[in-house]
Formats: structure tokens, C-alpha cells, sequence
């Protein structure tokens, strides 16, 4: 039985066949992989920072709310894995081991752990309304961010917080209104979403 809870279950229900359903499963996890690594090339880079501004936080929190937290996490593992193995599908289309394994390591991390919150908020209806919506998008990123930037002070020897270079201002400040951004399209993408699928079906939740 589908867990009709999520999005995705409501737009593309599960078949009963167990060869097409393992399908879906794989086109799920595999396209909001995709639909990361084309936000990832929405690029800005940063002199004084390693971490670029990107839009791949609005697909990870996407393929949290509307996959769930194993299809979600699972598409952000692959994510991270393609871009190890060689496809250009980080920021500004980089790729390969030291990018995967270098000072963003955590953000790639937190990506994977993002995702699986997300879900998990979503499988108890935190997508139904634009506040909690907003709340676990909220929450996605705050993951994302303490991940990234313990990782970050972890590979350059810095402090976390404190002295007059940390990884709090390398790796969240300068993208604080840009993940603000984000989060309320993500959080107010899922409310959305399910008003059509009511409208579609004729049904209130």
C-alpha cells in the first residue's frame, strides 16, 4: 500500500507491479538527483569563500518534501555519488573525488540528512499548510548549514564561530537571504501542490 501522505504518491501512484514499481522508484530518485545538479550550475561564486552560491538547497528540499525520507535521501546520496564519479553536476560543473571530499564535503552531507528530515516532516502532513511547510524547510536548511560549516572548519583549521575568520562567516552568512529565498518557494511549492491535487480529485483532506 502507497503511503498516501506524500506528494508523490498523490501525483504518480505506485503500480502494483513489482518490476514498474521499482521503476518509478528509480525514475524518482534518479530525476530529483538531475533536478539537483541543474540547480547546481545556477552559480554565483565567492572571493572569499570556497562555498558558491548555488540553487541546489531548492532541489534537496523538494526531493525531501515530495519523496520521503528514503527516496529523498536516496536521491541526494546519488547526487553526491554521480558528481564523485565524474559527471559535471556540482556548482559551475565541476565533478571528481576531491570535489566530492574537499572542504564542501558536509554540505553534500547535509544534503542526504536534509532530505530525510524533510521527508519525515512530510510523511505528518508538515506540506499541508505554508507555515509548517515552511517550518520543515526551515529545518532542512538549518541541517544543511551545521553540516556544511563543520565540515568547513574542520577542512581549513578554522573556528566555527568565533575569530575574525570562521565557518559560520565562510559557509552560511553570505547565503543566509539567498536559502531565505529558497525555502519559502520550497515551502510554499507543497501547499500548492496539494490544493491541485484536491481540486483534481474533488476531495478535502
Amino acid at each position: 500500500m502507497s503511503d498516501s501522505t506524500l506528494i508523490i504518491n498523490n501525483v504518480w501512484a505506485p503500480p502494483s507491479d513489482r518490476i514498474t514499481a521499482a521503476l518509478r522508484v528509480g525514475v524518482l530518485i534518479v530525476g530529483f538527483a538531475l533536478l539537483t545538479a541543474a540547480l547546481a550550475q545556477f552559480e554565483l561564486r565567492l572571493g572569499f569563500t570556497p562555498v558558491p552560491i548555488t540553487g541546489q538547497t531548492l532541489g534537496v528540499l523538494l526531493a525531501g518534501a515530495a519523496l520521503g525520507p528514503a527516496l529523498g535521501s536516496s536521491s541526494q546520496l546519488l547526487y553526491w555519488a554521480m558528481g564523485m564519479m565524474g559527471l559535471p553536476f556540482y556548482a559551475g560543473g565541476k565533478s571528481g573525488w576531491t570535489q566530492a571530499t574537499g572542504a564542501t564535503m558536509g554540505y553534500f552531507v547535509g544534503f542526504i540528512i536534509a532530505a530525510a528530515a524533510v521527508g519525515y516532516l512530510a510523511q505528518r502532513r508538515s506540506d499541508r499548510n505554508f507555515a509548517s511547510s515552511l517550518a520543515a524547510m526551515s529545518l532542512g536548511t538549518i541541517v544543511i548549514y551545521a553540516c556544511g560549516a563543520g565540515w568547513l572548519a574542520h577542512s581549513l583549521g578554522i573556528p566555527l564561530a568565533t575569530g575574525e575568520t570562521n565557518a559560520i562567516a565562510l559557509g552560511v552568512t553570505p547565503f543566509l537571504i539567498g536559502d531565505a529565498v529558497k525555502l519559502v518557494i520550497a515551502g510554499a511549492l507543497l501547499p500548492a501542490s496539494w490544493i491541485m491535487v484536491r481540486r483534481v480529485r474533488g476531495q478535502q483532506d
